[in-house]
C-alpha cells in the first residue's frame, strides 16, 4: 500500500513538473516581448538575453501613440470586436436552441451542412465573398466586417452541444406552463448557459481582435483600420524599431488578457460541458 502511494506521488510530481515546464515554455515569448518593449533597438537581440533591462526605456510606450494613430486603431478594433462578439452570442445561442430543442423537418441535415462549413478554409471563398460585399456597397465600411462575422458555425455547434446537456423535461414543463419558445430561450436556456457563453465570448473576442486578413481586404481608409493592420503598417515603415513594435504589441495584447482573466473560471467548465452529449 505504501509502495503504491509512493508511486502515485512520484507520478503526480513528474506530471506537475512537466506541466510547469510546458507553461514556462509558452510564457517565454510573452516575457521576451515585454522585456524587449523596454529596450533600445540595439539591445533587443543581444545574447545572453537581458530579461530585466538595466535601463528600462519607458519612452517606447509614449512614442507608439504618436508614430502611428494607435488610439484610433484601438478604438476601431474595440468597436468591431464588441459588436461582433455580442452578435455571435445572440445568433449562435438562438440557432443552437432551435437545433437542440425543437423538432422540424430536415433539422439534422441542415445542422450537419452548416457545421460542415467549419472544414472549409475562408481563403477558398474569400474572393467571391469580397465581390459580393463590394456589390452591396459595403466595401471600406465596418459594416462589412460585422456582417461577415456576425454568424459562426463553430458558435452554433458549441452552444448546441451545451443545450443538449439540459434535460428536455425542463423545456416541456415550461411549454406546459404556457411559455413561448422565445421565453424559454431567453429566461431558461440563456441563464443556464453562462459557461458556454463565456467560452464562446473568449473565442470570438480573441479571433475578432486578432483578425488581420479581413480588415486588410475590406478596410483601406486610415480612419477605419484596426490594431492588427496598424501593427503591420508600423512594421513596414519602422522595421528596425523593434522596441516600439514590441511596445505596441504589448498594448494590443492587454484587452485580450483582461477578457480571458475575467472569464477564465467559466472557460474549462464551458468546454467540458459542451461535450457531454454528441
Amino acid at each position: 500500500m505504501q509502495v503504491h502511494s509512493n508511486k502515485q506521488k512520484v507520478t503526480f510530481t513528474l506530471l506537475y513538473t512537466l506541466l510547469v515546464l510546458c507553461s514556462l515554455a509558452m510564457l517565454v515569448p510573452f516575457i521576451w516581448m515585454i522585456s524587449s518593449s523596454l529596450k533600445l533597438d540595439k539591445d533587443v537581440f543581444t545574447f545572453p538575453i537581458e530579461w530585466i533591462p538595466s535601463n528600462p526605456r519607458w519612452e517606447n510606450y509614449e512614442e507608439i501613440w504618436t508614430t502611428i494613430p494607435l488610439g484610433q486603431f484601438l478604438k476601431n478594433t474595440a468597436k468591431l470586436t464588441i459588436i461582433v462578439t455580442l452578435l455571435q452570442l445572440l445568433t449562435s445561442s438562438f440557432a443552437a436552441y432551435a437545433f437542440a430543442k425543437l423538432q422540424f423537418k430536415g433539422r439534422d441535415i441542415l445542422f450537419l451542412g452548416y457545421v460542415a462549413t467549419i472544414a472549409m478554409p475562408w481563403q477558398v471563398y474569400m474572393v467571391p465573398q469580397f465581390m459580393m460585399i463590394r456589390s452591396f456597397g459595403l466595401n471600406n465600411t465596418h459594416l462589412a466586417i460585422i456582417c461577415l462575422q456576425a454568424f459562426s458555425a463553430f458558435g452554433v455547434f458549441l452552444m448546441k452541444q451545451f443545450y443538449m446537456s439540459v434535460p428536455d423535461e425542463l423545456c416541456e414543463a415550461a411549454r406546459i406552463d404556457g411559455m413561448s419558445e422565445y421565453r424559454i430561450w431567453a429566461q431558461i436556456m440563456l441563464p443556464l448557459s453562462k459557461p458556454a457563453l463565456s467560452t464562446l465570448t473568449i473565442f470570438t473576442f480573441v479571433n475578432t481582435w486578432n483578425d488581420f486578413l479581413g480588415p486588410l481586404l475590406y478596410l483601406t481608409r486610415m480612419e477605419l483600420k484596426t490594431i492588427q493592420i496598424g501593427l503591420r503598417m508600423f512594421i513596414s515603415q519602422y522595421s528596425s524599431e523593434y522596441g516600439l513594435i514590441m511596445a505596441a504589441s504589448v498594448v494590443a495584447l492587454i484587452p485580450v488578457v483582461i477578457v480571458f482573466l475575467a472569464l477564465q473560471k467559466f472557460f474549462v467548465q464551458g468546454v467540458a460541458t459542451a461535450g457531454l452529449k454528441g
